[in-house]
């Protein structure tokens, strides 16, 4: 895509790679730059599987957000929601229930401004523009508390954020599931290095604007606190409510590189 569009903000470093950018180019996206490209293309040099973690955890994202609207939720907060590619949330919600709300929240300049550009026309959708490692400032913007009425059920996802958290990621997530009432859930999805080594992936993340840290099983469920896991628990994003229907058939063998659950507060 042109380095210059109408939709990118004259603050965006288009010399350093975006995890957000990187994904969405991922994904088959065309809001990324040639230095995200070239930064997908040496991770998967290196490990070919990093791939098939993107295309595998967008698949469980949409399962998420169905399976929270068999549920009876229908409003959502997406932390670090990213850059709003094919098969966002609002996008699987609303062709479902068109008065579904959601409220996105990321600190990346290009997300934001192509997520204003495309929610633009639409009451039941917002971008909050704002660092989810701060919920005091998540959970009182203006969008949010217009959009999400925190005395009802609140589905909270938090899809591929968790390791971008290096500290305290534990009390983020804790007030979260603070500000919900019961009845409401927390789906995550997470990197770890239980099953392969993931220190060239860390090294290569070193060298974007976003740095991460995977994490093992018995952490990630640490961010879950007392609420109650639905099954199949915490699993792989593959293993988590597959759709062997609508699932992408080409990452049906793959392995995984990331847990994937769903909790929900009693």
């Amino acid at each position: 895509m042109s380095q210059q569009t109408n939709w990118v903000p004259t603050s965006v470093d288009l010399e350093k790679p975006s995890s957000a950018r990187a994904y969405d180019y991922v994904l088959g996206g065309n809001h990324n730059f040639a230095v995200d490209r070239e930064f997908v293309k040496q991770v998967q040099a290196v490990y070919p599987e990093s791939k098939y973690f993107a295309i595998m955890n967008r698949a469980y994202l949409r399962r998420v957000v169905l399976y929270l609207l068999d549920q009876g939720i229908r409003q959502f907060l997406d932390l670090g929601s990213g850059i709003p590619t094919v098969g966002n949330v609002h996008e699987v919600a609303q062709a479902v229930d068109p008065s579904a709300r959601v409220v996105y929240v990321d600190i990346e300049h290009v997300a934001v401004a192509h997520s204003q550009l495309l929610l633009e026309g639409n009451p039941n959708a917002e971008m909050v523009h704002a660092d989810i490692t701060k919920p005091g400032l998540v959970l009182s913007d203006p969008a949010t508390k217009e959009l999400l009425d925190f005395t009802k059920p609140v589905g909270v996802l938090g899809i591929t954020i968790g390791h971008y958290i290096l500290e305290d990621a534990d009390k983020v997530f804790a007030a979260y599931r603070d500000a919900v009432p019961s009845g409401s859930y927390l789906a995550l999805s997470h990197l770890t290095d239980d099953f392969v080594e993931m220190d060239e992936i860390t090294s290569a993340m070193g060298r974007t604007q976003n740095s991460l840290k995977p994490r093992t099983k018995a952490e990630i469920l640490e961010f879950f606190g007392d609420w109650e896991l639905v099954e199949p628990g915490l699993v792989t994003t593959s293993q988590w409510r597959p759709d062997r229907d609508n699932d992408p058939k080409e990452v049906a063998e793959q392995r995984d590189g990331l847990y994937a659950g769903v909790a929900r507060k009693r």
